[in-house]
């Protein structure tokens, strides 16, 4: 049976043209079927800044008001995406850009207000990912590439993070078909000490991430990055990798960075 490779990009390579065209070049030479989700990088914040729109974050997630709502739409669903799906045609990758409004292929909940208030945030709902309109799309040689964006099914937008989407679309579609999920980023893979980049992780599971989270080795926004990958791996998500970005190919094919297991 074909199998399926979901890969996400970080804004950091969103962010720069150079690492961002030659990410483009690999994934879009990958023969299997193939799903890009993508970050939202610094551009949200750039051209919000030039509208007068504040940005807040709360632990490196950013809070979603009304106006930031609009913001993000605009450029993660329309900017962003569009700008990497015409890159895509241009490699002859036949994508086809979307959020999770369109063909309703990702619905979420807004998340309820905690300690913080996040705003217009949505958390993928239980069976909230279409796999079927997926499916389709891939059976017809199309390449789906998704923005970080939900709908609450009543007609509102949802700000959603896109390690999440990758976990959680990586998971729906493993009950179709095999699925290696690969979360690329600007190392070589997790790090034991992170001012060396030769220092990677090779293999991680649920208790030595414990205790890497635990020791400060794993921390900040790695941590939500390697408990998606975990919460795949316990489902039917054949492989997780997470690694540079340049180094695609090889991730795919298990030769460099960490494996998820």
């Amino acid at each position: 049976m074909e199998q399926l490779i979901v890969v996400k990009i970080g804004g950091n390579i969103i962010d720069d043209e150079a690492k961002l065209s030659s990410f483009l070049q690999s994934f879009s030479q990958i023969k299997e079927k193939k799903i890009l989700v993508h970050g939202g990088g610094k551009i949200a914040t750039t051209i919000g800044n030039k509208l007068g729109i504040e940005s807040k974050y709360h632990n490196g997630r950013r809070i979603t008001d009304v106006e930031t709502l609009d913001l993000v739409t605009m450029v993660y669903g329309g900017l962003i995406n569009k700008k990497i799906v015409a890159r895509l045609q241009a490699l002859q990758c036949n994508a086809i850009g979307l959020t999770g409004t369109d063909g309703n292929i990702l619905a979420a909940d807004k998340r309820l207000v905690g300690e913080v208030d996040f705003g217009y945030v949505g958390d993928v709902k239980k069976d909230g990912v279409n796999g079927f309109m997926l499916a389709q799309l891939l059976n017809t040689g199309l390449t789906p590439v998704l923005a970080p964006l939900t709908h609450d099914c009543e007609g509102t937008m949802l700000n959603t993070n896109a390690d999440t989407i990758a976990q959680k679309i990586a998971e729906a579609m493993a009950d179709i078909m095999p699925v290696k999920l690969v979360y690329c980023f600007e190392k070589k893979g997790l790090l034991s000490d992170v001012n060396d980049g030769a220092s990677v992780i090779a293999n991680i599971n649920q208790v030595t991430y414990n205790d890497l989270k635990a020791d400060g080795t794993i921390s900040g926004g790695m941590i939500p990055k390697v408990e998606n990958a975990l919460a795949a791996v316990r489902t039917k998500v054949s492989r997780v990798i997470i690694g540079h970005a340049d180094d695609l190919d090889d991730l795919i094919a298990g030769k460099t960075g960490t494996q998820i297991q």
